[in-house]
């Protein structure tokens, strides 16, 4: 599933794709999207946003398309002429400069003001937005018995982190994935969330999980690049049984709260 910044990063395409502010051309080959695309047929798109994992599109003053991508969305951007869509496209938007196609998404529904509020109110903080309240989220991890990495992964506690950016700062801050939320103190939750707030916003900017320092690097290290279909260097997520960048020891996997949790056992000692 895509995390926060590649959500980010498609409210950035979108509204540069968009820019000009042309009544666009709303369409829904596929059919499940047919009566809100001809609702919103030839205005156009005036604002993009961002919470965690969900995208919101806004028409008009008070109409958005809310969007989660799931496990399967898919968006593909391209260039004018749009070619013949396929069946599969929930949603087309286009122009006379470009296209967009949204495919395969968990949901792809239009909503009002109030119900978009609705879904902000639920999400934790989003490191990514400049109205997140890193203390809100803290004041759920301190009292928690649960530990740090399922509540890192709760987007009711943090918006927008995945298995990549949970396993890798916690690694980045050497903290035991099992430890509970209430044993994090003040200064590592503050660590962790001003780490993610940087590490997210690369993510944007590169559109890619990079997580590891300039010492580690495969150029520093005279080591091979990372080869993996999620691209960027990491030190242990999908890293299982490989030797840690750091120490040597193997890093381990284990299923957690239904997700792999990947860390090293030496450098993330229990406190």
């Amino acid at each position: 599933m895509p995390e926060g910044h590649t959500i980010h990063r498609l409210a950035k395409d979108y509204a540069a794709a968009f820019a000009t502010g042309a009544p666009l051309r709303v369409t829904s080959p596929q059919g499940k999207f047919s009566d809100a695309a001809a609702l919103l047929d030839g205005t156009p798109l005036h604002t993009t946003d961002a919470h965690g994992k969900h995208l919101f599109l806004g028409f008009r003053d008070a109409d958005w398309i809310h969007i989660h991508l799931g496990l399967f969305g898919k968006v593909t951007f391209g260039p004018a002429p749009a070619p013949p869509p396929t069946d599969t496209v929930r949603l087309r938007l286009a122009h006379d400069g470009a296209y967009v196609d949204l495919r395969g998404p968990t949901t792809c529904a239009l909503i009002t003001d109030g119900e978009k509020q609705a879904i902000h109110d639920r999400l934790g903080p989003d490191p990514l937005r400049p109205d997140a309240d890193p203390a809100a989220a803290y004041r759920r991890v301190s009292r928690s018995r649960t530990t740090i990495a399922a509540l890192l992964m709760d987007q009711k506690v943090v918006a927008g982190v995945g298995n990549v950016y949970r396993a890798e700062v916690l690694f980045r801050h050497r903290i035991d994935p099992y430890r509970p939320g209430r044993d994090i103190t003040p200064a590592e939750w503050d660590a962790l969330w001003a780490d993610l707030v940087e590490l997210m916003h690369e993510g944007v900017r590169r559109n890619r999980i990079d997580t590891v320092r300039p010492e580690h690097t495969p150029e520093a290290m005279g080591r091979p690049p990372r080869v993996d279909d999620h691209g960027g260097e990491v030190y242990v997520y999908r890293r299982a049984n490989q030797p840690c960048h750091v120490c040597g020891e193997p890093v381990r996997t284990a299923g957690l709260a239904a997700r792999n949790l990947f860390w090293c056992p030496t450098c993330q000692r229990g406190t």
